[in-house]
Parts: C-alpha cells; structure tokens; sequence
C-alpha cells in the first residue's frame, strides 16, 4: 500500500511540476510581450517625427517656388514699393531699382524793362519754365543711371543723361551732366530758394557738359568732385571737329553737419578753351557773358558781352550756415577770360557775387547732403482734412554780376556793364513736392548803354515734382 501511495505521489508531483511550467512561464512571456510592444512603438514615433521633417520640408519647398512663380510673374511679393513723389520699385535685396521721375514748373512774370533807356518794352506773360519726364534707377546693386529730358518752350532738349558705378569708394559717372561749380548751380532748380538761381551762373555759362567725372561722397563732412568735358553744349556737338575741352573740381568741408545745424564751405575751379574748326567754314565758337535783368526768365539781357573768349578760368568760393529755421548762404565767383591775339591785350575779368537769407516760419529746416541742400520736409502738408498749413519761408537776396572790366578794349562791348539785384521772396511748400513761389525783384544797371536803368518785376510759380 505504502508502495502504491509513493507511485501516486511521484505521480501527483510529476503532473503538478507539468502544470507549474506554464504557470511560472506565464510573466516571463507577458514582459516580454510588454517589451516587444514598447519596441514597436519607439520605432513608430521615429518613423513620425521623420515622417513630420518630410512635410515641412515638401512645405517650404512648395512656399519658395510659389514665391519664385509669383515674383517672376511680376507680383507684388518679393517686390518693393516705397513713394517718393511717385513710386519707386525695387527687389527685396535692392539689386534692381526704378522710378519715374519729372516735374513741372508754371510761371509768370511781369516786368517793367524802363523801356525808355533800354528800348525794350515791358513784358507780362506765362510760360511752361520746365516740363521734364526721365526715369533714374539701379543695375546690379552698384550702377546708377539717370535720364530726362525737358519739353518745354516747344523745344526738346536733354537734361541729365548718365550712368554711373558707384561700387568703389568714389564714384565714377559717364554722360550729359553739370560741372563740378557753385553750389547753387549743382543744386536741383527744385530745392533752391528764389525761382532763378545767381545771375553769375547764367553770365558765366556753369551748365551740363559731356563728360566724365570722378567724385567722394562717403564721408558726411566733406566731398570731393572733378571731370573732364568737352566744351561745346550737346546741342552745339555736331557744328565743330573740335570740341573744345573744359576742366572742372570742386571740393566741400561740412565742420558742423547735423540735423538743423549745418555750416558749408566750399571752393572750385573750371578752365575751358573754346571750340574751333566749325564744319561750316564760319568762325571758332568763342564765348559770351551774359544775364537777364531783375533775375526773371522772361526778362531781356541788359548787361552782356560780346562773343570774344577764347578761353576762360573761373574759380569760385562758397558758403552756408543753416540754424534751425533761418539760413544764410552765399557765393563770390571770379571769370578770367583769354581774347584771342586780334584783340591784344584785352583780357577782362568778370566777377559775381551773391549773399540770402531765408527763414521758415513754421519751423521746418534746410536739409543737406554730400555738399548740398535738398529737398525740405514739410511737418504739415496740406490735404483733404489735415488741416496744415504747409510750411511757409521768407527770404531776401543782394546779387551783383560785373562785366564791365576792359569794356573800351573789347570791340562792340557796349552793353558790358554791372547789375545789381535786389530780390524779396516767399514761398509755400503744400507738401515735399508741391509749392508756390512769388519773387518780387529789382535791377540797377551801372554802365553800358543801358546805364542807369531800372529793371522791376514779379515772377510767381506753381511747381511740381516727382
């Protein structure tokens, strides 16, 4: 009995062993499911974050060539729009630039010419001063071009027309351009105070010539310009075979150059030979020296010369201080001509001065960059519902042009004389680009056949520009 019950206990603990198996088995399978499973998962959250680096990448992708496609469609992203006058358009980086610019100019003048010492009668009549479209621009980040051409007078004639590079520390221009003189005669009609500019420049022909130049203007307290031209005016290039050749320089010093405080001074030099060996057959172009009385377009010219020069040096010193509001500024000019032999020893020279004052009643101030003034920003322009009243200057100028010296060896020099000009004027800027002018003027001639006459007028204008 005891040996069956020992069979059936190895029995029972064989059977119980057999069951125990799959019993302690049981955990070791579920962790190693667990495990298993949590494998799979990191493998899956992997796979997701790639997944989600892939779609942002295929997004941005599908954002630059919708940007490519809009912009070379000429869309407005990836284009810049900035108003100045008109509007200015360039790309994001400024490699390309282009605006359409111009102005118009509206005047009047009535002027008493003391018609009974002059013989010239009195003269009230409008006329369209300036009417000019151009377009200026960038090319490459580092040229600069600039064309416009003026329509007014029913003439047609071209104004600034040049390229220029300006990617190495001067600036190098090519084209139909001002000479580097007088701080006035750089400036842009548009900027300067009274409606003409001295009646030196005019006298003494300071003008656009074709050329090259070279100039610094990095630096705010000081510039410096020069070029060679060739002397015959544009219009004037094809009636010689020589051309003729004229030298030009300038150089500014600002010490004080700051926000409403400026003080400028500056000096330059211009020699010019005239041209010769015309086509025709007729004499060499020599130079004349001339300027309109009362300072008015309109105006005849009672202090000239005849056409004698043959060559000229001409130099020239400048100057402005601008306070806040009130600003004086300044220029004296000396022309030394060369006659030809015939004419021995006659070799004159011609002066002009000029000195103004101007204040802004409403507190704006003159702007000024790389050796002169610009565009004055008006702190309440008029429109619709502003309510501002613009900005409003005041200004008084003493010009003199003399071209009397050796007038008894200079033949037919009978009108070579002096004029003095006094000028009163007010002006109403409506916004940056708009303004209304009115001059009211007075001549003195000493000298000449027109000695001792009167020359008043009133210029008025209505500008505009963009």
């Amino acid at each position: 009995m005891s040996r069956k019950l020992h069979k059936g206990g190895l029995s029972l603990l064989a059977r119980t062993a057999v069951l125990a198996i799959p019993i302690a088995y049981a955990p070791s399978a579920r962790a190693a499911d667990v495990d298993q499973l949590e494998a799979q998962m990191r493998a899956m959250e992997v796979q997701l974050r790639e997944l989600k680096r892939e779609v942002t990448e295929a997004k941005a992708q599908a954002a630059a060539a919708k940007s490519s496609n809009r912009s070379a469609d000429g869309d407005a992203f990836g284009l810049k729009v900035k108003w100045k006058g008109a509007p200015e358009l360039s790309n994001n980086d400024g490699k390309f630039k282009f605006k359409v610019r111009g102005r118009i100019n509206v005047d009047y003048n009535g002027i008493d010419q003391d018609e009974q010492i002059t013989g010239e009668p009195d003269v009230s009549a409008v006329e369209l001063r300036r009417a000019r479209l151009g377009v200026e621009g960038v090319l490459y980040y580092d040229w600069v071009y600039k064309f416009e051409v003026d329509f007014a007078g029913d003439n047609t004639a071209i104004k600034d027309a040049y390229i220029e590079y300006t990617g190495l520390p001067v600036n190098l221009r090519a084209g139909h351009f001002k000479t580097y003189n007088s701080l006035e005669a750089l400036m842009s009609a548009n900027y300067i105070t009274f409606m003409e500019k001295a009646a030196f420049i005019e006298a003494f022909s300071i003008d656009r010539l074709i050329g090259g130049g070279v100039s610094y203007y990095e630096n705010k307290h000081w510039t410096a310009e020069a070029g060679i031209f060739g002397t015959a005016a544009e219009a004037d290039q094809t009636a010689y075979f020589d051309d003729g050749t004229t030298y030009s320089a300038r150089v500014t010093v600002a010490p004080i150059n700051r926000d409403r405080q400026v003080v400028h001074l500056g000096g330059s030099v211009r020699h010019r030979d005239a041209s010769s060996q015309s086509r025709d057959g007729s004499d060499d172009l020599l130079f004349r020296y001339r300027a309109r009385g009362a300072d008015l377009h309109l105006a005849d010219r009672f202090v000239s010369t005849p056409q004698f020069g043959d060559s000229d040096t001409l130099w020239g010193l400048e100057g402005a201080v601008v306070l806040g509001s009130f600003s004086v500024q300044g220029e004296y000019a000396q022309d030394t001509v060369q006659a030809p032999t015939a004419l021995g020893s006659a070799d004159p020279t011609y002066n002009g001065w000029y000195v103004d004052a101007s204040w802004f009643l409403t507190g704006e101030s003159r702007p000024y960059a790389n050796g002169q003034f610009v565009r004055a920003k008006v702190q309440n322009p008029v429109y619709d519902g502003s309510g501002g009243w613009g900005a409003w200057q005041i200004a008084g100028r003493y010009d003199v042009v003399d071209l009397s010296d050796q007038s008894a060896l200079i033949p037919g020099c009978t009108a070579c004389a002096e004029q003095v000009t006094w000028l009163i004027g007010l002006n109403w800027y409506l916004n940056d680009y708009a303004r209304l002018m009115l001059n009211v003027n007075q001549s003195e001639i000493e000298g000449g056949v027109n000695d001792g006459a009167e020359i008043t007028g009133v210029g008025m204008r209505a500008q505009v520009d963009w």
